[in-house]
């Protein structure tokens, strides 16, 4: 007679090599090595290190890749993956990564400068334990510039020097580490300015003393900007409520100097908007196509005259060009 021997199939998958997770918005993306044998790869995840295989799991998947989707911003999430064979045995798991999703940007970041300071307010984000600032005198603000760390909301940045448009950019941070940027948001300050904000990635100021039109061209001009050209009726409606309510009537760049009752801009026409912006007539109307620009009855002023933001629901009116007002003075 002869013996026979059975030997039983060992089924023992190695560990998935070379995993890697990084986190956007929401997401993390999950990536590893192929495992020669495996039919599928079994996915485990929490909030908290430490993964095993009776923690959150995500099965089968067919690829060596993962977007683990519909994640909490602001939370570092913890994985290990594992091949499976055809009899659905699964193989060794793999060293464990983490990524984070960031926390979001904090929204309407606004600066405001006066007196060598710049006022900087955002809206709270959520799980935040606090924010950091990016700020430098030229534009294009990322993470590699000046950081301002450990803000607990709001911030004021005092003792700057005049002469200059300050940017800035915000970002929430907690235990996760520090989250998306803000959009940009920017100051001046000038000996020559009482007052500037900014919207829309424009910067706006206020001259420091009331004076006739031409006299606000120049000193626009010289600080690098122009008399501000009103685009929409939000812009208006934003100025009027910044500017006007607080500093009085407001010089505009709107003007009929050159052509009697031929309005044009300080800094010119106005591209891509259907004419919108460049309308300067006694009928002309904001995009909703039923509130006035000029108040009833404006333009109306005989000769060369020039605009200015009369009342305070944002109208405007036309007046001597040597009267002496505030002016409004726009950067790009």
């Amino acid at each position: 007679s002869s013996n026979s021997v059975t030997v039983a199939t060992t089924y023992n998958l190695p560990a998935p090599n070379n995993f890697s997770a990084s986190g956007t918005s929401n997401t993390v993306t999950l990536s590893w090595n192929s495992v020669s044998g495996a039919l599928s790869y079994t996915l485990y995840w929490d909030n908290v290190s430490g993964i095993d295989s009776s923690d959150n799991r995500i099965t089968p998947i067919s690829t060596d890749n993962y977007t683990h989707s519909g994640l909490d911003n602001g939370t570092t999430y913890y994985y290990k993956v594992a091949a499976v064979d055809s009899t659905g045995t699964m193989g060794t798991l793999s060293s464990e990564v983490n990524a984070s999703t960031p926390l979001p940007a904090p929204d309407n970041l606004s600066a405001s400068g006066a007196n060598n300071t710049i006022t900087l307010t955002w809206n709270s984000v959520s799980g935040a334990t606090s924010y950091t600032l990016y700020w430098d005198n030229v534009s294009g603000i990322d993470n590699s510039d000046t950081p301002i760390t450990s803000i607990t909301n709001d911030y004021t940045h005092s003792n700057m020097d005049n002469g200059s448009i300050y940017y800035y950019k915000v970002a929430a941070v907690n235990s996760s580490g520090t989250g998306t940027l803000s959009s940009v948001a920017s100051a001046l300050l000038s000996s020559y300015v009482k007052d500037s904000a900014s919207l829309s990635g424009h910067t706006f100021a206020i001259t420091s003393a009331a004076m006739n039109w031409n006299n606000a061209k120049v000193q626009a001009t010289a600080l690098g900007g122009y008399l501000t050209t009103v685009n929409s009726k939000a812009e208006n409606d934003w100025l009027t409520t910044r500017f006007r309510i607080q500093h009085g009537t407001l010089w505009i760049g709107a003007n009929d100097i050159a052509t009697n009752n031929t309005w044009v801009w300080d800094n010119g026409t106005t591209d891509n908007d259907n004419g919108l912006t460049d309308d300067l007539s006694n009928n002309a109307k904001w995009a909703d196509n039923i509130t006035r620009k000029w108040y009833t009855g404006e333009p109306n002023h005989s000769g060369a005259s020039c605009g200015y933001i009369w009342k305070t629901s944002g109208r405007w009116d036309d007046t001597n060009c040597n009267n002496n007002k505030y002016a409004i003075i726009e950067f790009d």
